[in-house]
């Protein structure tokens, strides 16, 4: 970890940190393998996710972190809601995105809202690689499991139904 913490803060100190279309990854950014995860509360597990940190206070003086997810095939998030929002841009491969009671199909420039306290997942049922860039608050709540209502609601909903377990 010290060295992973050690190349992010030598990629960041530079002005420009070049990205490597074909290793797809940035100079200098180790990835963070978010390891499969059944999820201690209903929901909460994820499978096949990465992600890279991109700037965070005291690293970057700024009010938000710009993360990269990638979510391998077959991979997903975990289903949760908080106060933060999210707004991610996609930019490798396709995915899908479970937001509120509707599921989005996604591709890559496609831009995605997520309102706060609003249930959400990402989705990968591709064949390749779905990544999307995901800025967000520096300081922010922490992910919350759905309320038993919310659940029920997104599992009997026909566009949700399948992504909710």
């Amino acid at each position: 970890m010290e060295r992973a913490a050690q190349a992010l803060q030598a990629a960041l100190e530079r002005l420009h940190v070049p990205f490597d279309p074909h290793a797809f990854a940035w100079e200098g950014i180790i990835a963070r393998e978010y390891k499969e995860h059944a999820g201690d509360v209903r929901g909460m597990g994820w499978k096949g996710v990465t992600r890279y940190g991109l700037g965070r206070p005291p690293i970057i003086p700024a009010q938000f972190a710009l993360r990269y997810f990638e979510i391998e095939p077959g991979g997903y998030s975990s289903l949760e809601k908080h106060h933060h929002v999210h707004l991610a841009v996609v930019i490798r491969g396709r995915g899908k995105a479970l937001v509120g009671m509707r599921v989005f199909e996604l591709k890559p420039f496609d831009i995605l809202y997520v309102p706060p306290d609003t249930p959400h997942r990402w989705i990968n049922p591709y064949e390749e690689p779905f990544g999307f860039l995901c800025p967000v608050d520096a300081e922010r709540d922490r992910p919350q499991p759905l309320s038993d209502e919310e659940w029920e609601a997104l599992r009997q909903n026909p566009e949700t139904a399948q992504w909710v377990f």
